[in-house]
């Protein structure tokens, strides 16, 4: 089959297909024959796709969602779209309306008007218009404005995501080799259900081949629901570093983030990444982020999608490896 896609010439274009999710995303594609045509706004950062694919079969392409007409090129010639744009932060002119919700717009209208129905949009677990979150509501913005564009399109919700270069685990591995205190805003009680993020990218590609409701959101979570407490001891033991867990209550948490925001500015982005948090990330964690019960009794699931989700404990271990004391050659001891 996927010898046969590949002669057909079938394109796929793939937005943001260059970052942590994107990369999944698009070995899961190449493994079923699509012809992949990465949109991004630096191609040169996308040259370590290539070895994913078979040659020929790959190639990044330049587009700005502020300009309609690279958008409307990085298109030509396809069948389907994956859209993975998004920001965790904002920084000067890339904010949360201008990715997350003009960016979607832009992407559906071009993909609508280039005749394409089979859109894959990646979304959050969390979005919602009427979030005090901008990055939550602007979420929201973007599915709204997909859905209206192309009523057939798939949305896919994901969780916090795990792999080797996501921006939690190492993060916090990382914070945790030089502090001795690892804040838990809010107490540490916010909810999370991990996503591995290949499992997340199998989502998109079994949707991108017809395999989930047309029009449906999908909430993608792992198998289990852990506070942010749970995953910041797991963090520790992983590492096997002992570390004080210091609630922080969400009113001290929003002043603590803003001057990390002021700090983060006066040194033009130099400030420890570790070190950051913004105030609207402290909103966020005022919100579990799980599975909804809707989604679970509906089947709007990775299970449902007829994926088994991988746990943490499989795959986090293996690549947190590198912050223990002695790294990979560290041995434990067992009483």
């Amino acid at each position: 089959m996927a010898e046969d896609l590949i002669k057909t010439g079938r394109i796929v274009t793939v937005f943001g297909g260059s970052g942590f999710l994107g990369r999944h995303v698009v070995r899961a594609l190449a493994l079923r024959g699509w012809r992949i045509r990465v949109a991004t706004r630096r191609p040169d950062l996308a040259f370590h796709l290539q070895p994913i694919g078979k040659v020929g079969q790959i190639h990044a392409v330049q587009a700005n969602l502020r300009y309609p007409a690279s958008v409307a090129a990085a298109l030509r010639g396809a069948e389907a779209v994956v859209n993975l744009v998004g920001i965790l932060n904002e920084s000067g002119r890339q904010n949360f309306d201008a990715v997350q919700a003009f960016g979607a717009r832009a992407v559906a209208r071009a993909a609508r008007d280039a005749g394409i129905t089979n859109l894959v949009h990646v979304s959050a677990i969390g979005a919602d218009a009427a979030s005090a979150s901008a990055y939550a509501s602007s979420k929201a913005q973007g599915e709204a404005a997909v859905l209206e564009a192309i009523p057939d399109a798939t949305i896919l919700r994901p969780s916090l995501l795990f792999g080797p270069e996501d921006d939690f685990f190492n993060r916090f591995a990382d914070l945790a080799r030089f502090s001795p205190v690892l804040p838990l805003i809010g107490g540490g009680g916010t909810k999370f259900q991990p996503a591995y993020v290949g499992d997340v990218a199998e989502a998109a590609a079994l949707a991108l081949d017809g395999q989930a409701g047309k029009g449906k959101t999908y909430e993608l979570g792992g198998p289990e629901v852990k506070t942010f407490r749970e995953l910041m001891q797991f963090i520790c033991d992983t590492i096997g570093r002992k570390r004080l867990l210091a609630p922080l209550p969400f009113e001290l948490a929003s002043p603590f983030a803003r001057v990390s925001e002021i700090v983060d500015s006066l040194t033009l982005g130099l400030y420890p990444k570790m070190l950051r948090i913004t105030r609207d990330q402290v909103t966020q964690l005022r919100n579990d982020n799980v599975v909804s019960a809707a989604a679970e009794a509906e089947g709007r699931t990775l299970r449902g999608l007829g994926i088994t989700p991988e746990t943490i404990e499989a795959v986090v271990p293996s690549y947190l490896v590198r912050f223990r004391k002695s790294g990979q050659f560290e041995r434990k001891t067992f009483a």
